[in-house]
């Protein structure tokens, strides 16, 4: 069995992170919990119907993280997919295995096909 090193994973996570996941439709579960990593200003200016708002860049992401439940399915949007792609590394490190970063808001609805409330 292979054991990816943390530090791979945050390297891998930096070096995708400024590129646009793909925006092919995705499948999400009806358990899945949608997580907005934004800020509150750009949670409150547009956000997925449903979404979890967690700031990661204000801490919020990182004071919740221990609380979640690494069994349950992840889909994660940002702005540009920086932080999304941050946000997933860092729940990668933590052992969640079941993540989907989105990119961007406008890419998470495409793909998801979730209405963006304004």
């Amino acid at each position: 069995m292979f054991r990816v090193l943390p530090a791979v994973v945050v390297l891998l996570a930096t070096l995708t992170a400024c590129t646009s996941p793909s925006t092919a439709a995705v499948t999400v579960g009806p358990d899945a919990i949608v997580l907005d990593v934004r800020t509150p200003q750009e949670h409150a200016e547009g956000h997925l119907e449903g979404a979890q708002l967690l700031d990661l860049n204000g801490g919020q992401f990182a004071a919740v993280l221990p609380e979640l439940d690494p069994q349950a399915e992840y889909v994660v949007y940002c702005r540009s997919g920086n932080r999304s792609g941050q946000a997933i590394a860092l729940m990668a490190e933590a052992g969640f295995t079941n993540l989907t970063n989105l990119g961007s808001l406008e890419d998470a609805a495409r793909a998801t096909g979730v209405a963006i409330i304004r």
